[in-house]
């Protein structure tokens, strides 16, 4: 697995001069993880039916009951994504904040993303 490394800002690093790759390691599926939650299902345009179904079943009133199972699902769909360890998540409001660490099939990874 090799994914292109990302800023601290979430930025692709092949414009800045010094191209990092992650290869087989846990910060690698966590990158991959990162990038899939941050995918708004319909955002794509060659399919609207990838991504996070934020709008659908994430955000909003009534969704308490599916919001987590949302979430969990497009963690585990992630290419070596083995199981979720921990997981919580919080909605205040417009600020949703996910917290998960992943065992891997390199070993064990934090995620944190606030949206």
């Amino acid at each position: 697995m090799r994914y292109r490394e990302l800023t601290p800002t979430g930025d692709s690093t092949i414009f800045s001069g010094h191209t990092q790759f992650l290869v087989n390691s846990p910060q690698c599926v966590a990158q991959a993880v990162l990038t899939r939650l941050r995918l708004w299902q319909g955002q794509w345009f060659l399919d609207t039916n990838v991504g996070v179904p934020y709008l659908q079943q994430v955000i909003g009133f009534g969704t308490a009951g599916v919001r987590d199972g949302a979430i969990q699902s497009a963690i585990l769909n992630t290419p070596g994504v083995n199981q979720i360890l921990d997981y919580s998540s919080q909605l205040n409001g417009r600020a949703l904040t996910i917290t998960a660490t992943i065992d891997t099939i390199y070993g064990t990874a934090p995620i944190t993303l606030s949206l």
